[in-house]
């Protein structure tokens, strides 16, 4: 067994590792970042099949994080496009607009139907559950039950696999910030849009977001650290509240490597499992009693020029699988090789064990090749090709009990006096990638002599949105590392 040691050792190439390297490197501090894949990126990176790109899961490059905002300009620059934001519902054989557009609703729902929807607005607007503990208590204090039922349930279900009154409210809170119906209509009548909800306009890698990926790291590798790629972390070694050494397999060769510091964006319950000595009865169990919801993305390639404007489509009605279809070429026209063709994303979210997990790749190609034709977006002979990428653990859970789970394992790693865990998956949180980006460059300001809190990124408000460079500059810095 090889002996390696590095200043700082960062578990993930995913945009939160990623990032975190960067930052140590502009003050002067080497790492290495140990990745299992063999591409950095993580679930933000770019899958390449025939000169086909595609994006897993639909990455807008949108952020009201300053910093954010300066390193994705920093590293791209040009290579930035601006793409104009579009999605639609589509819902019984028709397209609703999102947001909302009072018009379009009325015209595919009806009159009646939509003063239904109105009815039961006002109804939860003057009697509100008075409780919000669950998705569908938050979701129908904003909209009412009907078009909660209409535009929130049958999709929600799809992603997570499990009953929206047993996913907890906070998921809402975290990804429809600000949104309600009242302010959607708001929006439509006065093209007022403050709702973070509803940008009109992102930017996006002219090659897809694992272009982002591949500048940090080689931003990373020309300051003298090191992303291993194809690198398994196997054990973590431990002293009581410190950690020692990891031991990780590549190429057929065991290695540990050693550092003073440890950065960890592996799902918490894996990094709990790998701890030697094990960790405590009740954070195994803890671990254990954590889930995730798994992602399947379908590529079809299909032989035409245009079949719809949309970034991508998502998929109410509920006699079908797929959960999403994205449009490549509508991210960029240059993710599409041949300009009289289009690559269709079929999305579908899954579980470990379930049928549509279990199903083989051509099984999985013939089901998107008949649901993309039920739908009405292509005749199943115009497809010509396809390929299946599997995403495991790609969305922790927010189920009824996950809080008090993740409560035992936050309290066990609090102790640790040198790791920290960020990133979606390092934290079970259902992070944007600017979100986990920002707990990056925490973690290392952490080291640097700073307190930050790690969890608050993505629950206050002002605390991510006025996080400006200015403000860092005042704050002192006390370099803790011996600099290489």
């Amino acid at each position: 067994m090889t002996l390696k040691k590095h200043p700082v050792v960062i578990i993930g190439a995913g945009p939160a590792g990623l990032t975190a390297a960067y930052e140590l490197i502009k003050h002067g501090i080497k790492s290495v970042v140990l990745e299992k894949a063999d591409k950095v990126g993580g679930i933000s990176r770019t899958e390449v099949y025939k000169d086909y790109r595609f994006d897993i899961g639909g990455h807008r490059f949108y952020t009201k994080v300053e910093e954010v905002k300066q390193l994705w300009q920093e590293m791209l620059g040009e290579e930035l496009v601006k793409v104009p934001r579009l999605s639609r519902i589509y819902y019984r054989g028709k397209f609703f607009n999102y947001p909302l557009s009072p018009f379009n609703a009325l015209s595919n729902l009806g009159i009646v139907e939509s003063l239904l929807i109105l009815l039961s607005y006002f109804k939860a607007k003057l009697w509100p559950n008075l409780e919000e503990k669950t998705l569908d208590q938050w979701v129908t204090n904003r909209f009412g039950s009907r078009l909660y039922k209409i535009f929130f349930k049958t999709y929600t279900e799809k992603v997570w696999g499990i009953p929206c009154n047993k996913i907890q409210a906070e998921w809402a809170a975290q990804r429809i910030k600000g949104l309600s119906l009242k302010a959607a209509i708001f929006n439509a009548l006065f093209g007022n849009n403050n709702t973070k909800t509803l940008i009109k306009e992102f930017d996006y890698p002219v090659l897809g977001p694992g272009l982002m990926w591949q500048r940090f790291q080689e931003a990373v590798e020309s300051k003298g650290s090191q992303v291993s790629l194809n690198t398994k972390v196997t054990r973590i070694q431990r002293e009581g509240t410190n950690i020692k050494s990891i031991t990780v397999q590549q190429d057929g060769k065991i290695c540990k490597i050693t550092g003073e510091h440890f950065i960890s964006t592996m799902p918490v319950t894996i990094l709990v499992n790998h701890l030697d000595p094990p960790a405590p009865d009740d954070v195994i169990q803890a671990a254990k009693s954590l889930n995730y919801r798994n992602f399947i993305i379908v590529s079809l390639i299909i032989d035409a020029k245009d079949l719809f404007p949309d970034n991508w489509i998502y998929v109410h009605s509920s006699e079908v699988k797929v959960g999403r279809i994205q449009n490549f070429k509508n991210w960029s026209a240059a993710m599409v090789p041949d300009a009289n063709k289009t690559c269709l994303g079929m999305e579908y979210f899954c579980s470990d064990g379930d049928d549509i997990w279990t199903m083989s790749d051509s099984e999985l190609l013939d089901l998107a090749t008949s649901e993309v034709a039920r739908l009405g977006i292509a005749n199943a002979n115009i497809v010509e090709d396809g390929v299946v990428l599997r995403q495991a653990k790609a969305y922790p859970v927010y189920d009824r009990d996950y809080r008090q789970h993740l409560q035992v394992i936050q309290k066990f790693l609090a102790r640790f006096d040198n790791m920290q865990t960020i990133g979606r998956n390092g934290m079970h949180r259902y992070n944007n990638q600017d979100h986990s980006m920002l707990t990056g460059m925490l973690a290392v300001r952490n080291l640097l002599g700073e307190k930050h809190n790690l969890w608050e990124v993505n629950t206050e408000r002002s605390y991510y949105e006025e996080f400006t460079q200015d403000e860092l500059k005042n704050k002192p810095k006390a370099l803790l590392l011996q600099r290489n």
